[in-house]
């Protein structure tokens, strides 16, 4: 017999949701076959058995909320294979079977979950100056909600927890507001309306962005690109660039992330974090792309975009946003992140306002291209524009920075041959 247990996630992850059963009770599973599909803050995982055998048991629903270490599901011997075992066990001696069946067993699993309860706090992600401030303050690391995607807590998530007492203080009144929330009302009971649980990863979306809204000075500056040239450049080269490199396509987002990076070595405060009173000014270029998912939206990585050419980006994004498609994106692939471009153009968002990721202080929104009359020279023509917005902390970026950067991320895309000289 075989206990299947929550796996490892990740360092910041201690929980999951059932999100798929693959195997129920009753079918049998090969050694290192898929058994459960797990929905976690960022990414659903897959969990294998061990042993080759019947499913005999679900010790969760989907639905349920479980933990790193806790036994979800058993699978058992075949049944040709059990029946020896089960006569050998009819004629074992009564002692040993008292033995088995004593309660004294079940003592060190009693003793394991405690010690799990009291090392939550240790297995927390937080910096130094956040820890210091938690013991100073008499603050449970484990019951803080940071504002960093992966869990980390900072200073400021600690001082926004501290300037919540009556939250922190009544758990239980906040176990009991969403049955508060889930009686039913007349309109549903009729059919009207209807109520729908959001997914663990919806729910961690909305806290996410919430927890930044609150916690950064968050201010957006605005500019318009002519499109013309890289467009005419996109038409002339692309057939080529995509016989040439195996048939990957040439499209916008490899010159938004070469200007974004070349713009981020002249602005390095754009390319930051804040922690507390120190800013992380990050020697690396690592710009996540928003995908859109069914679940939500998610930001895989695309590592060293000053070392990788066009090709090499255009390749990445594919690649990471059909893994965010297909729901295999790792947890390695979305942390790390300095700077993020979004996309908006693509459902035909005109202009809006970016919400920053995580931690970072920067986040570029792209728009859709839109011919409109603008003035060249003496002259109006109708041109392809497009509205870009930039998103950021005030605490760390000023104004002028922050107007610099995207000035030059529009220059370098209106002179799209001025981006080879940046590479």
């Amino acid at each position: 017999m075989a206990e299947i247990k929550v796996p490892e996630l990740a360092e910041s992850i201690t929980e999951g949701t059932i999100a798929q059963w693959l195997k129920q009770p009753g079918e049998t599973v090969e050694k290192g076959e898929f058994i459960v599909e797990l929905e976690t803050d960022k990414v659903n995982v897959e969990v294998i058995s061990e042993e080759a055998g019947v499913v005999q048991e679900h010790l969760a629903k989907e639905g349920d909320t479980v933990e790193v270490g806790q036994v979800i599901a058993i699978v058992g011997a075949a049944s040709g294979a059990s029946s020896a075992p089960a006569s050998k066990a009819e004629e074992a001696p009564a002692e040993p079977t008292a033995k088995a069946e004593a309660p004294a067993t079940m003592e060190p699993v009693a003793k394991d979950v405690a010690a799990e309860e009291q090392t939550s706090a240790d297995r927390t992600i937080a910096s130094p100056a956040a820890r210091k401030l938690a013991r100073e303050k008499g603050i449970d690391l484990a019951a803080i909600s940071p504002v960093d995607p992966m869990g980390r807590v900072r200073v400021q998530d600690v001082e926004a927890h501290s300037a919540q007492p009556a939250a922190a203080s009544a758990p239980a009144a906040k176990a009991e507001a969403p049955k508060a929330a889930a009686a039913p009302s007349s309109d549903e009971e009729n059919g009207r309306i209807v109520r729908e649980k959001m997914s663990r990863r919806r729910q961690t979306i909305a806290k996410r962005l919430l927890e930044v809204k609150q916690s950064t000075a968050m201010l957006t500056t605005f500019n318009e690109i002519d499109m013309t040239n890289v467009m005419a450049l996109r038409s002339r080269k692309k057939d080529k660039f995509q016989q040439d490199h195996n048939g990957t396509r040439l499209g916008f987002m490899s010159f938004f992330t070469k200007a974004v990076t070349a713009a981020l070595k002249k602005y390095p405060y754009v390319n930051a974090e804040l922690d507390g009173n120190d800013v992380l000014l990050k020697q690396f270029y690592d710009v996540g792309v928003a995908v859109s998912t069914e679940e939500g939206l998610v930001v895989p990585i695309v590592r060293d975009t000053d070392k990788k050419n066009f090709a090499e980006i255009e390749a990445s994004i594919a690649d990471l946003a059909k893994k965010a498609r297909d729901k295999k994106l790792s947890i390695a692939d979305m942390t790390g992140g300095s700077f993020t471009i979004t996309n908006g153009g693509v459902f035909g968002s005109l202009m809006s306002t970016p919400i920053l990721n995580g931690t970072q202080v920067g986040i570029l929104g792209m728009h859709t291209i839109q011919k409109r009359p603008v003035a060249v020279g003496d002259s109006i023509e109708i041109r392809p524009m497009m509205y870009v917005a930039l998103s950021y902390d005030h605490r760390v970026i000023d104004g002028s920075d922050s107007v610099g950067f995207l000035k030059m991320v529009k220059d370098l895309i209106e002179n799209p041959e001025d981006l080879l000289l940046e590479s």
